[in-house]
């Protein structure tokens, strides 16, 4: 019976990540870029409660930008989970966009892509970041560059909080959690890290009962003359402290 209803739950997420697709493709086009964020807010939201995923929020979400937001990295939902709780333009690894199907769910999201082997798209992806920082965007990304176990934070790389010192914007940390509704602990379902496989990772999130994501919202902090290695290792030590409020 828990097979079938985790068949049920993966045809209906596929059903609705069709839908995405398609609202990308014909609609998006058609859109202002406000629209175009709330629609994609709204179906990241709709995707956590057809895959019986709550969704709590704590702390107070930008209101707008500019504003980068710096998040630790647990799973492949993490995306997913932070534009139910805030549309933001994340910045990912550039084979992302070459990925048939998920490349344009992420285009249509306002994805930068960047080479993470080479030092020399970084400095590239950190103009273009600080540069629509500039403009007003929210920007999001995950400076542990890979997932994590969901107990402990890997070291913060700095690379790319250079782009909100050039910009002179505030950062914003953002903890993410998974748990056990019921228990309060934290649920290793949504894992992806080591050599777990992602088709594994999406079969035992269908399976588990009462999953809820927990997202944390820190408070702003502007740069104030802070070295992007001392700002980074400060924005590590704080979003630790709010996934252990």
């Amino acid at each position: 019976m828990r097979s079938a209803a985790v068949v049920w739950k993966l045809l209906r997420a596929s059903v609705h990540a069709v839908r995405g697709f398609l609202t990308i493709k014909l609609h998006f086009p058609r859109l202002e870029q406000g629209e175009r964020e709330a629609r994609v807010n709204v179906w990241a939201a709709q995707m956590l409660r057809i895959v019986d995923i709550e969704l709590e929020v704590i702390g107070t979400p930008p209101a707008g930008g500019p504003v980068l937001l710096v998040a630790n990295h647990i799973s492949w939902l993490d995306i997913l989970v932070i534009h139910a709780a805030r549309h933001c333009r994340f910045v990912s690894k550039s084979d992302v966009k070459q990925w048939p199907f998920v490349g344009t769910l992420a285009d249509g999201a306002g994805t930068l892509y960047i080479e993470r082997e080479s030092r020399r798209d970084a400095h590239r992806v950190v103009g273009q970041m600080a540069d629509r920082l500039r403009a007003g965007d929210i920007l999001a990304v995950f400076p542990e560059g890979t997932t994590g176990d969901g107990i402990s934070l890997k070291p913060f790389h700095a690379n790319l909080i250079q782009a909100a010192i050039e910009a002179s914007v505030p950062i914003q940390p953002v903890a993410l959690k998974f748990i056990d509704a019921s228990t309060g602990q934290t649920s290793f379902a949504p894992s992806y890290v080591d050599d777990e496989t992602l088709v594994g990772s999406i079969w035992r999130t269908l399976q588990a009962q009462q999953l809820k994501t927990v997202v944390r919202f820190g408070e702003p902090q502007p740069p104030e003359g802070q070295s992007r290695r001392t700002w980074a290792q400060a924005l590590r030590d704080e979003i630790e402290s709010l996934r252990e409020r």
